[in-house]
């Protein structure tokens, strides 16, 4: 088992910035690619941002490509969405995930979540 706590979601204008934080306990960490999906009001959970079980690889969905950045500590069981010039549409509850494996597959990459966090909620005010 893994659990994984998400932490650093808020309130914040657009423009802001906020850093999510996600600590991971019990299974070794870097056995796991991390990922972080977020889900709207109303809407389907999207995958956001990926990272390889060592870090030298990420993948960041198209819409905050540029914007967000993806890192992990494995010294630190943590895995970390840096998450600039938000936007209104950037809200929602952002999920921590795990899936064994060395990296994430991106085609279908809910398929392939092994373990969850309870999610950290965002809200960007325009």
């Amino acid at each position: 088992q893994v659990q994984l706590v998400e932490s650093g979601g808020g309130l914040v204008q657009a423009g802001g910035s906020l850093r999510l934080s996600c600590a991971a306990s019990g299974r070794t960490f870097n056995d796991y690619a991390m990922a972080w999906f977020r889900q709207a009001p109303g809407k389907e959970r999207e995958f956001v941002a990926a990272i390889s079980w060592s870090g030298s690889s990420t993948y960041l969905t198209h819409s905050v490509k540029g914007r967000f950045t993806i890192s992990r500590d494995n010294a630190k069981n943590t895995v970390y969405l840096q998450m600039n010039s938000l936007k209104p549409e950037d809200t929602g509850v952002y999920y921590c995930a795990a899936s064994r494996g060395s990296s994430w597959p991106v085609r279908d990459p809910l398929l392939h979540v092994d373990f969850w966090g309870k999610g950290t909620l965002v809200t960007v005010s325009s």
